[in-house]
């Protein structure tokens, strides 16, 4: 039997504050929140083919590392990470290997996700 054909249409982040989260994605990526439901906020998708960001609102605290993640292209690295940081995120660990280079960060949330220059 084949599998049957199948995309990833969100990918959603659990969060204490879906709005603000939202806030923070939806200018990071250049993206207009799309609409809510109960706990949730859904970003618009920068193409017709992209994956979207949504984001629920959950009661615990993040703990541990995320299981996934999204990794974002970036044009400029530096300035990527200077807006990151000035809207709450946090820089975790540069990487290089055999000469890809990403830059970990986190969200105001503490969810991870990879910043990934034009190469």
């Amino acid at each position: 039997m084949t599998a049957p054909t199948a995309k990833v249409w969100y990918l959603t982040i659990d969060c204490n504050d879906p709005e603000g989260l939202a806030a923070f994605w939806g200018e990071l990526l250049g993206v207009e929140v799309r609409g809510t439901m109960e706990n949730f906020v859904f970003l618009s998708r920068p193409s017709e083919e992209a994956v979207a960001l949504a984001f629920q609102k959950v009661p615990e605290e993040k703990v541990v590392k995320n299981r996934a993640h999204p990794d974002v292209h970036v044009e400029d690295l530096e300035a990527v990470t200077a807006w990151v940081l000035e809207h709450g995120g946090e820089r975790v660990a540069d990487q290089d290997i055999d000469g890809f280079v990403w830059r970990v960060m986190r969200d105001p949330e503490g969810n991870e996700f990879c910043v990934v220059p034009e190469q």
